[in-house]
């Protein structure tokens, strides 16, 4: 079953839209690890919106599971992952004017950034991982990069309803397949929430479900312990369900 990382993000943005010391992304990740969170994800983005600096240093200190750095390729967010030294990193694109990141990384189009970044990351330990949409082109350019992992864009299956959905999740199920023959591990996430997570949660070699701004939401009316237990029940009980199904057959 994959695990369940949760992005704090957001809570940083609550925090800065009155550049108030509260509420603490930090504190709200511990509470999410006891809630059943087995990762904790933040976004060091070079306009500084949300996760600041010494929000990064303080979740190295005191996360007890994983910290997965999102980061840009620019060099001094490089330079903080090197410092940093988490136990994932994921490089994701960032455009100023979005409202949060849009698309996922053109992997063929920075292949000569991520060649010098890529190897850097790995030698300090981290598991290197591109954020992508779900497209064999971008696929094999991660793996040409060096990367360990891809983690795939599920933001157009969120969006979409119907059997545009199930189409959208047949791309990210053929994604899967290709990147693990590749020899690429798979996470997946973005847009996803209460209602669409299961799906993604049995899709085929899926290690991990990055997952931020529904847990937040949630929280806001019934607690992060509760949000964060809801999904991480979501998230297992599915792919246990799926698995037992096909052992069945």
């Amino acid at each position: 079953m994959p695990r369940l990382h949760v992005n704090i993000d957001h809570v940083a943005t609550l925090r800065q839209a009155r550049r108030e010391s509260f509420p603490d992304p930090v504190a709200w990740a511990l509470a999410a690890e006891r809630a059943g969170a087995q990762g904790i994800t933040a976004h060091l983005r070079m306009d500084r919106r949300h996760i600041q600096d010494d929000d990064v240093k303080r979740l190295r200190r005191s996360l007890r599971t994983r910290l997965n750095f999102e980061m840009s390729l620019e060099a001094d967010i490089v330079a903080i992952a090197l410092r940093t030294r988490p136990e994932a990193v994921c490089i994701v694109p960032e455009n100023r004017a979005e409202v949060t990141t849009e698309g996922g990384l053109d992997a063929v189009r920075e292949a000569r950034r991520l060649a010098r970044v890529v190897p850097r990351l790995v030698r300090a330990g981290a598991e290197v991982s591109l954020f992508v949409d779900p497209d064999t082109r971008q696929i094999e350019a991660a793996c040409a990069a060096g990367a360990e992992f891809v983690e795939l864009h599920t933001g157009a299956y969120a969006r979409a309803t119907g059997r545009a959905r199930a189409k959208e999740l047949a791309r990210l199920a053929e994604a899967a397949l290709h990147a693990r023959a590749i020899g690429l591990r798979v996470n997946a996430g973005h847009g996803l929430d209460y209602d669409n997570v299961a799906a993604v949660a049995a899709l085929p070699h899926v290690e991990e479900l990055n997952i931020g701004f529904a847990i937040v939401a949630r929280a806001v009316f019934d607690g992060v312990e509760r949000a964060v237990g809801e999904m991480a029940r979501l998230v297992r009980g599915r792919r246990a369900r799926a698995t037992s199904s096909r052992r069945a057959s």
